[in-house]
């Protein structure tokens, strides 16, 4: 693991000035889906930006000039970019798992738990942001389970945050109900958008481009939110909220989520019902 502070303060005191907290699967996820809080942070030096990545990204697809790189070659290559983009961002902290893939989606493994409880305990942020229950990269669902897990170690009498939101970057969240769904106004700052996102150099040249994707998906969201009004943002971003997780540790991860696609079957159907 490293901890990786870019404006240079001592570890204790940046991972204790958190306020907003992502954590992720991939390096360069944070940017795809957190992209809200790295923007609130920047505007307010009241607030501070952690990133934790759980896996070393030694699986990362890779092609053209980073074709012949080796696991090993490519996890220092995605650490790096990642060191930068929190550069860029103003995180301030940066902390990185190493962890395998493998390891984050064995639920035998507590490894993990173990130590996204720890960060939590030493940060105690108010927003928290991870992935989504209903992605579709299994990775991806494995880190919101061991986050929701180790959150629920910690919360309690002592903590509570306030909010703890689900994000979307291998399924959309454009299916929600209106009453499910976050929306995130992350407009206004085209050029600091671009270069986090141009961070990502071994996967945008390799063979991926998540730079145009990403912004694609935020355009559209902010277009087709609203069918009978004028667009109110340039580019929003979903997520679901998953603060009854956290309310109540009797819920299942599987109830919370099916619920939400149950809910959006009966809208679908009630529509049709009334229109036929």
């Amino acid at each position: 693991m490293e901890i990786y502070i870019p404006d240079g303060r001592s570890e204790n005191d940046a991972l204790a000035s958190t306020t907003h907290l992502a954590v992720s699967a991939h390096e360069d996820d944070i940017e795809f889906m957190a992209y809200d809080g790295i923007l609130r942070c920047r505007k307010s030096d009241a607030l501070s930006f952690t990133a934790a990545v759980l896996t070393d990204g030694a699986g990362s697809p890779r092609a053209g000039k980073y074709a012949s790189l080796s696991d090993a070659d490519m996890i220092k290559v995605r650490r790096e970019e990642q060191k930068n983009a929190a550069r860029i961002g103003g995180y301030g902290a940066l902390v990185m798992f190493d962890y395998p893939s493998s390891k984050i989606k064995d639920p035998a493994d507590t490894d993990a738990v173990d130590a996204l409880s720890e960060l939590f305990e030493r940060t105690r942020p108010d927003v928290i942001y991870t992935h989504n229950p209903a992605d579709r990269h299994d990775t991806h669902v494995a880190a919101c389970l061991r986050a929701v897990e180790a959150l629920r170690r910690v919360c309690g009498d002592g903590y509570m945050p306030s909010h703890l939101y689900g994000c979307e970057v291998w399924r959309d969240l454009d299916w929600l109900t209106e009453g499910d769904k976050v929306s995130f106004d992350v407009g206004g700052e085209p050029a600091l958008e671009s270069s986090l996102l141009a961070s990502f150099d071994s996967q945008t040249a390799g063979g991926k481009r998540y730079d145009l994707a990403v912004v694609g998906r935020r355009l559209a969201h902010a277009t087709f939110a609203e069918s009978h009004h004028v667009d109110t943002s340039d580019r929003v971003i979903y997520a679901v909220d998953m603060m009854p997780l956290l309310r109540d540790k009797t819920l299942s991860v599987s109830d919370f989520i099916c619920e939400k696609i149950s809910a959006f079957d009966r809208e679908v159907r009630n529509t049709l019902s009334r229109l036929m």
